[in-house]
């Protein structure tokens, strides 16, 4: 039970705690995110409009907290890990990061421009092909025809899909998602990038060549946000993670350090 003690901050939180606050761009503070349980589901609207009227007077569900009260905080120019077990609460935390998730308490400060991959062909219009997706994503963020025109060349090489470019996306596999929605988000150039998991659906040579973009990120002053169960790519490419266990961040510092926390809870999970 080793991990357990990691509740309280070690030298690796104090030092990230102590830095000073301007060069955060996501500050996480007491955020918690509860789900309702009905314990009946109404199958017509009279049942819906009959229970609006007794939610008033009964408490007819229970609640589920996929995050509580937790406190993150993440430097400029990092490549920083979220690590846990499946339902421990990741993606809900990049969904509040990315401001699609309101939490239902606590605060939430982001500085700066975000892009996001957390669901696998999220924002596409399926029944469009490559080339129409980027002209749609981009007039979306506000780019003109000219300018999303001048970067399809460049977004679909690096997708490696030139000879699919104008296939209907709805035949696309994982890994041709994959690759169009990361090549589409870097080429925003944000200031935050939120990476959840889709990435290991690609090749090791396109894993090869997003690690070169976190690279480059990253010597650019950027931030990237990076969900994974690769306990080896998260000790290679990020600088700091977290761990988080039932909703709750456990760890917050070094990541070869939240890796055997992760680890120790993974195997003590095994054995129980």
């Amino acid at each position: 039970m080793g991990f357990l003690a990691e509740k309280q901050p070690d030298t690796a939180h104090r030092q990230v705690m102590n830095t000073a606050s301007s060069e955060f761009v996501v500050e996480i503070q007491g955020v918690t995110v509860a789900y309702r349980s009905y314990k009946e589901r109404p199958t017509s609207l009279k049942e819906s409009v009959i229970k609006a009227f007794r939610e008033r007077s009964l408490k007819n569900y229970s609640t589920f907290n996929a995050l509580n009260k937790v406190d993150v905080t993440i430097r400029r120019g990092k490549v920083f890990g979220l690590v846990g077990s499946n339902g421990s609460g990741k993606s809900t935390l990049l969904k509040v990061i990315a401001q699609v998730l309101k939490p239902t308490e606590g605060d939430v400060s982001v500085r700066g421009s975000v892009a996001s991959l957390i669901e696998l062909g999220a924002g596409f219009d399926h029944e469009l092909n490559a080339i129409e997706n980027i002209y749609l994503h981009g007039s979306l963020h506000g780019k003109t025809r000219k300018e999303i025109a001048d970067r399809i060349d460049h977004i679909i090489e690096f997708a490696e899909l030139k000879d699919f470019a104008t296939t209907p996306i709805k035949y696309y596999s994982s890994g041709m998602f994959a690759r169009l929605g990361f090549s589409v988000a870097i080429d925003i150039d944000p200031d935050i990038l939120l990476v959840d998991e889709i990435l290991a659906v690609g090749d090791e040579r396109f894993q090869e060549k997003c690690g070169d973009v976190f690279k480059r990120f990253k010597d650019n002053g950027k931030t990237i946000i990076l969900v994974s169960h690769d306990m080896e790519g998260i000790m290679e490419q990020t600088d700091e993670a977290a761990v988080l266990q039932r909703g709750e961040v456990i760890f917050q510092g070094y990541s070869d350090r939240a890796v055997e926390i992760y680890r120790d809870i993974s195997y003590q999970t095994a054995l129980s």
